[in-house]
Parts: C-alpha cells; sequence; structure tokens
C-alpha cells in the first residue's frame, strides 16, 4: 500500500481496538478474562486493542455480544474488511466477488484461494526483506477472507485451477504443514464448482512457460486477465490481450492432467509425505 493507505488503515485497525477496549473496561473483564471467554490468549486480545492485529469477523461477533456492545462492534466489520486490503489487494478481491466464472494457472505458489492459513503464513515468513508480524497477519487475514468466495452462501464463481507439479512437491512450512495443505485440496477438489488439475513437470509441450496469470468472467459478461510478478500487479481488458491468455488457457488446461488423474496425483503425493 502506499503510505496514505497504510496511515488510515492502521488508524481503523487502532479505533476498532480502542472500541473493544472501552466495550470489555465497561463490562469490568480483563483481558486474560475476555480471552479466555472467546478462545484468544491474553497477548492476542492486547495486540488487537493496540490494532496491531486484525480481528477476525466471528471475533466481532462474540465479542459484542460477550461484551453487551449492542452491535456497536458487530457494525465495524465492513471498516475492518476494508482496512485489512491493500488496494491491488482489493480490487482483486471485488473482481473475485463479481466473477461468475474464474480459472487460474500458477507455476511456483498454490493458488491464495487454496492455501491454509499456516502455508499461507509460512510463505509471508519467507519474504525478504522480513515482513513485520503486523503486516503478516493483515495480509494473511486479507487472503482469508477472500477464500468466503468459495463457501459463500449466494451462488459461488465456477472455478478451475492449474498449477505446476512443482507447487505441489514443495514442502513450504515443513512436512506437517504441507500435507495438511495437500489434505486441504483434496477437500477443496470434492467441491462441485471448482476443478484442479495438475501440470506435469515432465510435459514436454508447455504452452504456459510465459508465467502465471488469472481470468476472471464477470456478471456483465465482460472478461478480465489479470497477472503479478513480485510486486507488479496487472488487470488486462482489452479484447486482444485478454483474448490471447483465453488461448492459452485453454492449451494450458489440455495439456495437464484431467481432474481425476490430478486427484489421483495428489492422493500419491500425500501417500509420500
Amino acid at each position: 500500500m502506499t503510505t496514505t493507505e497504510d496511515d488510515e488503515s492502521t488508524a481503523t485497525l487502532r479505533l476498532v481496538g480502542r472500541q473493544i477496549k472501552l466495550w470489555r473496561e465497561a463490562a469490568r473483564r480483563t483481558q486474560a478474562e475476555l480471552g479466555a471467554t472467546l478462545g484468544y490468549s491474553e497477548e492476542t486480545i492486547s495486540a488487537l486493542e493496540r490494532g496491531r492485529r486484525v480481528p477476525k469477523p466471528e471475533f466481532l461477533q462474540r465479542a459484542d455480544e460477550v461484551l453487551g456492545a449492542g452491535g456497536h462492534l458487530v457494525v465495524m466489520k465492513k471498516d475492518v474488511e476494508e482496512a485489512q486490503y491493500p488496494k491491488n489487494t482489493r480490487n482483486l478481491a471485488k473482481v473475485e466477488a463479481d466473477s461468475v466464472e474464474m480459472g487460474a494457472y500458477y507455476t511456483h505458489n498454490i493458488h491464495a484461494l487454496l492455501q491454509t492459513e499456516e502455508h499461507m503464513r509460512a510463505i509471508y515468513r519467507m519474504r525478504r526483506p522480513v515482513l513485520t508480524e503486523e503486516i503478516i497477519e493483515r495480509d494473511v487475514a486479507a487472503r482469508m477472507a477472500r477464500q468466503r468466495i468459495i463457501n459463500a452462501d449466494s451462488p459461488s464463481p465456477v472455478m478451475s485451477f492449474v498449477m505446476e507439479e512443482v507447487a505441489l512437491r514443495r514442502p513450504v512450512g515443513g512436512r506437517a504443514v504441507h500435507r495438511r495443505q495437500l489434505e486441504h485440496l483434496m477437500n477443496i477438489d470434492e467441491l462441485h464448482n471448482i476443478t484442479i488439475q495438475v501440470m506435469p513437470t515432465s510435459t514436454e509441450y508447455h504452452p504456459g512457460l510465459g508465467g502465471s496469470f488469472r481470468l476472471f468472467k464477470l456478471n456483465s459478461g465482460t472478461t478480465l486477465g489479470y497477472t503479478e510478478v513480485q510486486q507488479l500487479k496487472r488487470f488486462f481488458s482489452a479484447p486482444k490481450e485478454v483474448q490471447s491468455l483465453e488461448m492459452q488457457y485453454g492449451n494450458i488446461r489440455a495439456e495437464a492432467l484431467r481432474p481425476g488423474e490430478s486427484r489421483a496425483f495428489v492422493e500419491k503425493l500425500l501417500g509420500e509425505t
């Protein structure tokens, strides 16, 4: 985010934190007592009240009930959701929410919408320069919030993902975290609106060597392309550019393992982990 966006987000989280503290003190609860009631540590409650961690929607809901805040904490869910997203991620989340169909080809990572929380955290902790815990928690919370479209109450978009074999083999976060990530993929693969395919490293003809990208078909009928390299993020709307990505994605899916074969491949990796 820019400095101004950082300042605005920080100010919002601090304001929410002060509200949590005020209602906690009005209810004559210590941080330890509130944490014990809600299933959080005293340190976590302290971090939330100082605006150092992003409160999850369910925390605000439960805290509102326990502290008798009469909806004053619940109403801040929207402010928190907007504050936790960096600007580019905020735009991406809006496009995802407005999509009826999405396609994604990823080369080095498991897609963010398919990652477990601990897998995400491990990725952020590998970043250089080193990120602060505050930024890591903010970005993890933002990614987790984006995953709501997978299990949304309203109809979820149809989603297809093609991932390179190497992304599935890399034990990000260690063996246990890696195993749980593969199990998570197996569970998601059972959803009727999601298709996961694997591109084997042994594939000789590979139309996706230009790098990762995404496609979004929106409710309006418009199709957008999206690429992200390091910190550079870009949407494509020009018909010729989008058409080129659509052709690439079709060829990539044709060369990847079929969905059933891909599931068997992930099962095999689980057996090796």
